[in-house]
């Protein structure tokens, strides 16, 4: 054990990280109590000294996640494990630490197999959540995901945010989870397609005709793009970004001086125009809209983010939509609605999606597609969804589809404990995070209406922490290089973050 403070040289509440031989390590007083973890967020590397602690948790400054500091169990994702603990021992007011950690929980918790199958059907960011919160929980059952892409599930947003910059090859994209994940936790992974959903003889039948059953079906298949419905869209060099397939094809079509047109002023859209601007790639945003962002942030910060493309170089072609695409066999030029000719290499699809539900056509479907839940993500019985398919009860709204990654594995996490016939209901503010030059904006909340913006900071430098008010009620936050203030506030916008 080595000594690396004294109890009075530590406020309550107040993260500090020491260093313990060659390991960092987070010290976090609790009263007369002193925890000890790892310095590092186990989702992303952020140094959690600089979140926040309130309400018994410790929030990741970078993406929100959240650990209890009783003992650093996982509490919100996008981490999906707890935070390492190390052994602490205070003697005549001197705090010593090991850098020896303290041994884990077994990866499938000991005793009787349950005679239960768990089914998650799509692998991204809820279906991995999903099957990693039944095991944290201690289901000990089979657990069987399935996953359209052949690819092991995937960080699908550093996709628009590196991949396309160049700083991260397709390849080097952070997998959920380690290879030896899958096998040490007795999860099954399944390459197919969901073709059909029997309700009453609870199975589901893939693309290759063979049948899964189940006695809880989690349906997490995510959002499937929409391309453009305009003449030329079939040619080569049009593209869309949702895969790492995706972007395999895309990379090598933006070599030797490619012109990008990018449809849609999406965040998809805008962050894959500031990482093309980064490698010095031509891009045109051609949009509906002359403010990007507007009816989610507001005028002045739409404003903000149309400014920041532009000094970076990006031309706007707003308000136009896409007549038609011409080309021979490839892309040659775009062609908007008034007549203008943009010559063009490539054309880059941001349209949004639509939920991929169309084999579970009998549950309770939105007009949109999206799978009716409760606040406990249920759409029957033995039926749950999550992620971009759900809509699902949010504050004072009737139901919302949110297509955000963290909401997503907080639905799996909140539906892995209604599988397994428990009590949970997802309550928390929606979080994201969107990447445009170097910089990280934050959102917390989900603002249907809103009927002022209140700015705190300077757009102008990209410091600042805005609220969105419906009369006296902030609806939501929208910040940049203000994380350990947006840390403080993501599970109540109204806290002072002081």
């Amino acid at each position: 054990m080595q000594k690396v403070a004294t109890l009075h040289m530590l406020k309550q509440h107040r993260p500090v990280r020491v260093m313990v031989g060659e390991t960092a390590i987070l010290l976090l007083r609790d009263g007369a109590v002193v925890h000890a973890f790892g310095a590092d967020c186990p989702h992303a590397g952020a140094p959690l000294e600089q979140g926040a602690v309130c309400d018994g948790r410790l929030v990741c400054p970078w993406h929100k996640a959240s650990f209890a500091i009783a003992d650093g169990a996982l509490l919100e994702p996008p981490a999906l494990d707890p935070l390492t603990r190390y052994p602490v021992e205070i003697i005549d007011g001197d705090v010593r630490v090991s850098d020896r950690p303290l041994p884990l929980p077994p990866a499938v918790a000991a005793g009787p197999a349950d005679p239960r199958t768990m089914l998650i059907v799509g692998a991204g960011a809820a279906g991995t959540a999903a099957a990693a919160a039944l095991r944290e929980f201690g289901f000990t059952g089979r657990v069987v995901l399935v996953g359209a892409e052949a690819d092991a599930p995937y960080d699908r947003t550093a996709l628009s945010k590196f991949v396309l910059q160049g700083a991260m090859p397709p390849d080097e994209v952070w997998p959920l989870r380690e290879n030896d994940f899958w096998a040490s936790h007795r999860i099954e992974r399944v390459h197919g397609e969901a073709v059909a959903l029997d309700q009453g003889a609870r199975r589901v039948t893939l693309a290759d005709g063979s049948v899964l059953v189940y006695d809880a079906l989690l349906i997490a298949t995510g959002g499937i793009p929409r391309g453009p419905d305009v003449p030329g869209a079939d040619l080569v060099g049009v593209h869309l970004l949702r895969s790492l397939d995706d972007a395999r094809s895309l990379l090598p079509a933006l070599e030797g001086g490619a012109r990008v047109v990018i449809a849609g002023a999406s965040f998809i859209g805008l962050e894959a125009a500031s990482a093309l601007r980064e490698r010095d790639v031509p891009v045109t945003v051609v949009a509906n809209a002359t403010i990007p962002f507007e009816r989610q942030f507001g005028t002045e910060i739409g404003t903000m983010f149309r400014r920041l493309h532009e000094a970076h170089g990006v031309v706007f072609m707003a308000p136009r939509r896409i007549a038609s695409i011409e080309g021979v066999t490839r892309v040659q030029a775009v062609v908007l609605d008034d007549g203008t000719r943009l010559e063009a290499d490539v054309a880059l699809v941001g349209y949004g999606v639509h939920p991929a539900t169309a084999f579970a056509a009998s549950l309770d479907l939105a007009r949109d597609g999206g799978i009716l839940v409760d606040a406990d993500m249920r759409a029957t019985d033995q039926i749950f969804a999550a992620g971009d398919v759900a809509r699902f009860p949010l504050g004072i709204a009737d139901a919302a589809r949110i297509e955000h990654w963290r909401v997503a594995q907080q639905h799996a996490r909140v539906a892995a404990r209604g599988m397994l016939g428990g009590d949970a209901r997802f309550e928390q503010p929606p979080f994201f995070w969107t990447y445009h030059y170097g910089k990280r904006f934050e959102y917390l909340g989900h603002a249907e209406t809103f009927d002022r913006v209140v700015v705190d900071g300077d757009l102008a430098t990209g410091e600042f922490l805005a609220r969105q008010y419906d009369g006296s009620r902030v609806v939501g936050i929208i910040a940049c290089q203000r994380e350990a203030e947006t840390a403080a506030l993501a599970h109540d916008l109204n806290r002072s973050p002081g």
